[in-house]
């Protein structure tokens, strides 16, 4: 029984688990879904949800696609630049949908677990344009099985109300540029430690020979003053 109910976990056949929740991370009935919403105590990736504001869907944009392509590059180094700052980025995705539960979500996956719960804990108290930043540790770490294949290959016909992630794509030149520039820090910051861990073994080891130094002197002092005074005796 046991061995089923796991193999079923967030998939259609799970009657208590929400399928859509575990794949995606949001669900478009939130907390009235009458399936749970699992969130996890520990996860690779950081949800925050409602970020990205494209001009492409207010009504009457005037917007060119290469201005449109411009505004996004702008938003996605800004916010690449400052979650890495959290620790390694290995992915980040910001959806393209226009349904309420999906709409400029931004979902980053750190290397490490420690590093996406100490963004969601800080991010959770900072702004973004103005508005407040809603983070929270998220299910997905496979977002090919998030992402909506009929519109990776241009066929989905349920637009940007599909409840599969339709992502907006970042230029590739750019992308390349800011993962060459973490790479570039981490390196750098390796480095640094482990320089400052070879000046503390210095110093740990000029320490142990001056107090060796002392410590022969006060033996020779005290064995002056005993044979001083067994001399004087």
């Amino acid at each position: 029984m046991a061995d089923h109910l796991a193999s079923i976990y967030g998939t259609e056949k799970d009657k208590v688990n929400c399928s859509f929740y575990f794949k995606i991370g949001a669900c478009r009935h939130g907390d009235r879904c009458s399936r749970k919403h699992v969130k996890p105590t520990f996860s690779q990736t950081v949800l925050l949800s409602n970020v990205y504001q494209n001009p492409a869907h207010e009504a009457n944009c005037a917007l060119t696609e290469p201005d449109l392509q411009e505004h996004f590059d702008a938003f996605f180094e800004d916010v690449f630049v400052e979650l890495a700052k959290y620790g390694e980025i290995e992915e980040m995705n910001v959806c393209d949908n226009v349904g309420d539960h999906l709409v400029g979500n931004v979902y980053v996956r750190y290397k490490y677990e420690e590093d996406a719960g100490k963004a969601v804990e800080e991010l959770n108290n900072r702004f973004y344009a103005g508005r407040p930043l809603y983070a929270e540790l998220s299910p997905v770490t496979d977002f090919g099985e998030a992402c909506c294949r009929q519109y990776e290959n241009a066929e989905c016909t349920r637009g940007g109300f599909c409840n599969f992630m339709h992502l907006k794509l970042v230029s590739r030149p750019l992308e390349k540029e800011l993962f060459a520039a973490q790479e570039k820090s981490l390196y750098l910051m390796k480095k640094e430690r482990r320089r400052d861990r070879s000046r503390s073994r210095d110093r740990r080891r000029s320490r142990s020979r001056s107090g060796s130094r002392h410590s022969k002197r006060r033996v020779k002092r005290e064995y002056d003053v005993k044979r001083e005074y067994d001399d004087g005796y």
